[in-house]
Order: C-alpha cells, then sequence, then structure tokens
C-alpha cells in the first residue's frame, strides 16, 4: 500500500507526499493546533481550525489563508482503485437495529428531510443509550416502531425513499 498519501487541497489542487517529505518537514508546534513551518527557507504560521480524524479531513489556515484539506493513505487509494467506494452506503433504503433493546426516543418523522449523521432515534441496550444516526441522505419513508418498542437485533427501524 506504499507510504505515500494523496492530499487534496480546496476540492481541486491535488499533490503526493511520501513519510520522506513528512518527515524533512521543519514543524513546531506552538500551541494544541497551532504550528510554526519553515519550507525553503520561509517561514509560515499554521493552525489546524477543525479536523475531522475519521473521514480525514481538516480546515486549516496558514498565514491568514484558509484551506479545506483531504487525505487519503495507501489503503484509502487501494479502495478507490478496486472501486470499493465507502460510498456504497449511500444506497441504503432502511435501517435494521444493530441489537435488540428499547426505544427510547424517536427524534424524525414521515416525510422528514434528514441529513447524513444526523440523529434518528434513540435505542437503549444493555443499560447504555445507542444514537441510530442517519447513514445518508434522504427522506423518512417510515418508522416501524413507536416510543417504548423493545425490538430484536435486525427489526426493521426506520425506512428511506
Amino acid at each position: 500500500m506504499g507510504n505515500t498519501f494523496k492530499v487534496k487541497v480546496n476540492g481541486d489542487l491535488e499533490f503526493d507526499l511520501n513519510k520522506a517529505d513528512v518527515s524533512a518537514l521543519d514543524a513546531l508546534q506552538t500551541s494544541i493546533n497551532a504550528y510554526h513551518l519553515l519550507v525553503n527557507n520561509t517561514s509560515y504560521s499554521a493552525q489546524v481550525l477543525a479536523s475531522d480524524f475519521n473521514k480525514k479531513h481538516y480546515h486549516i489556515r496558514i498565514n491568514n489563508n484558509r484551506y479545506a484539506v483531504e487525505i487519503s493513505d495507501g489503503l484509502d487509494q487501494l479502495i478507490d482503485e478496486m472501486g470499493f467506494a465507502l460510498s456504497s452506503a449511500k444506497d441504503i433504503s432502511s435501517i435494521a437495529a444493530p441489537m435488540p433493546g428499547l426505544i427510547l426516543d424517536i427524534n424524525v418523522s414521515v416525510g422528514q428531510t434528514v441529513k447524513e449523521d444526523d440523529a434518528l432515534l434513540i435505542l437503549e441496550a444493555m443499560k447504555m443509550e445507542n444514537i441510530i444516526t442517519s447513514p445518508r441522505e434522504g427522506v423518512i419513508k417510515a418508522i416501524q416502531v413507536a416510543k417504548g418498542d423493545a425490538v430484536d437485533k435486525d427489526n426493521l427501524l426506520i425506512e428511506f425513499e
């Protein structure tokens, strides 16, 4: 899978970095999210404004210019090359209970438009509250459970249009 990272800046500028490039970077952390960089005898002030480590998306500021940065490692590149896009979850048409439990709350209604990662309902299982989130954007077609219902694993909870 290699030691190469693909970096996309602001959705259009792409370049490759390898571990040697990263190791050669002269960076000094000045605070929790701020760094001083020295590149080709030029000084830069960098700050991480927001980060989503799981999706590998970052918003940074370098010398008062803001950038949106996406980083793909070797595994991400291999998944893309093989056509196993992680976006296949976007085709999900229903949500089933991941475990047996009790429906504590339902945060959506039929006909409501939801975005990816919106909280749909709360399922209590083994004395823990589990927030079931939307795997994609869409419209709620049907809700097959009610507040207070006990559900088994794989019971249908919500359907999308």
